[in-house]
Parts: C-alpha cells; structure tokens; sequence
C-alpha cells in the first residue's frame, strides 16, 4: 500500500526515435526534482518509463520539448503536482500483509485494553487509493476495539491528490473484493445497486472515522498529536537511505511511548535499530 512506482519500461516507438525532447541535462533535472521534492529516488535505468510519463504531459499541452514543461511546473503548483503524480503509481489491496491486521486484532486490542487507552490515533502514512485506511478501520470495527473506545480517528495522507480523491470516494470495483477476508466484507462494505452495481463501499458509519489529508512526507506534518500507530507500508522503498532514516526518526517523534510502526514487506529502520525495537513481520514499537 502506499506509493509505489512502476516497474514496467514503457516503449517509446519502434524506431527508437523520441517523439519529445528529453536530453541527458533534462532528466538529470527530474531526478533532482523528485529526489528534493518528494524523495523518490528515480535510477538511470528509470530514463524509459520516464520518458513514457513525461510524453503524456507534454502531449497533453501540445508542447514538445521538456525545457517547456520545466518552467510550467517551477511557476505552477497545480502543474508541479500533475507532472509529480504523472510519475507515480499506487498498487494496493485490502487487507494486504494480513498479519499486521491479526497483531491489531490478537495484541494491540489486549495491550491497549489493559493500557487504558480508550482515545486512539492511528496514521495511515501513504494511503494511496484508500484500501490500506479502510482496511484499518474495519479491522478495529470487526474486533471490537472501535465498540470500547471513547474516540478513534484514522488520518490517512498521501502525497498525490488524485489517489486521495477515489480514497475519499471510497468506491471500488467487484475484483476488490477478492482480498478482503469474508467477516469484513459482510459487516464494514455494502454493494453498489442500480448505477452502482458490481461496485463495493465501507459502510457510511465506518468512513466518518477517517480523514483524508495531502501530505507530503518531506514538508512540516501538520498534526500536533502523537499516534498510537502509524502505518507507513510500502512507501520507503524508492527513498534512499538517508531519507528513510530522517522519516523514521520523525515517526519515532510522532509515536506514543509504546506505540507501534508498520513498515513493507521489504522494508525496515535500517540504522535507526537503536530506537525501534523490532517484533518481528516489520512490526516496530517504540523504545
């Protein structure tokens, strides 16, 4: 869940002959932007894919070299952010790495019951299209931790606005429903009739527990709160190291004492071992 970019090599045209402008100077000039901007770290061999997403941009400005499109998206925010979302992409399912759902459910209900903590903050840091916060929220619906608080409120952010707008929708085809495990999907989601048939929701009285927020992860935070969890899955990945170590650290700051982080499958403190202590299945809590 969360950010994550494409994989594929997009092909530019069979003869190898650009159709824009993109010179060496250029894309050196995207890898730095989106290194300061966002920390996304794009690789040489990134050039091809993107070449892809920057042609769609300059096509559908009728431009046709890059150095045209670089003073729009200096002096335009709405245009930044459009060139910015144009070279993401967000892949994301419900339910995924199901055991950070099952440690909800089987430790943090328990340790949290017995802690007192009947006001819970919980960030969803990277929600892409929504299924990671909704998921979230049915899980502590499904458990009973929603029923035996005070107040629970779910913020979940991302950077790229267009994902965050279905997120708040909050509407999804059918093949979603293929991740979500049966005793969610039959008490949190509801299906679609008439215009919205073969479609699935979150139940209204499940959404108004979330706030949907932009956030970018490199700028201030605007929350003056600390969180009993945060969930930052899968968003790291293309960060080089010494963003991902600031990011944990800022994370640290924002936990409770005792509270919990959630990194990706494939992700961890790295050199930050010294604050987190690690339970194990990229679940971190708080030393």
């Amino acid at each position: 869940m969360g950010r994550v970019l494409a994989q594929e090599q997009e092909m530019i045209s069979d003869s190898n002959v650009e159709e824009f402008e993109l010179t060496a100077k250029d894309f050196k000039y995207i890898q730095w932007f989106m290194h300061k901007s966002v920390g996304i770290f794009l690789g040489d061999r990134k050039r091809a894919m993107v070449y892809g997403r920057v042609s769609r941009q300059l096509r559908r400005l009728k431009l046709r070299r890059f150095s045209e499109y670089k003073e729009l998206i200096e002096n335009d925010e709405n245009e930044r952010m459009l060139f910015i979302n144009s070279l993401t992409t967000n892949k994301t399912d419900f339910f995924r790495e199901y055991h950070h759902f099952e440690f909800i459910e089987k430790v943090l209900k328990q340790e949290w019951r017995e802690g007192g903590e009947s006001h819970l903050r919980i960030w969803s840091a990277g929600c892409s299209t929504g299924q990671e916060p909704y998921s979230l929220i049915s899980s502590l619906y499904v458990s009973g931790i929603l029923e035996s608080c005070e107040d629970i409120s779910l913020l979940a952010s991302d950077l790229d606005t267009t994902v965050l707008q279905t997120a708040k929708t909050g509407v999804y085809s059918d093949e979603s429903v293929e991740t979500i495990p049966d005793m969610y999907l039959r008490k949190c989601f509801v299906r679609g009739k008439k215009q919205q048939q073969g479609k699935i929701k979150i139940k209204k009285g499940l959404q108004q527990f979330i706030e949907f927020k932009q956030i970018n992860l490199l700028d201030e935070w605007p929350m003056d709160v600390k969180f009993n969890l945060i969930s930052c899955r899968n968003v790291m990945i293309y960060f080089d190291r010494p963003t991902q170590e600031h990011l944990i650290r800022r994370f640290h700051q924002y936990l409770k004492p005792n509270g919990i982080l959630f990194l990706g499958h494939s992700e961890s403190v790295g050199s930050c071992a010294d604050i987190f202590h690690h339970l194990g299945h990229t679940i971190y809590v708080k030393q």
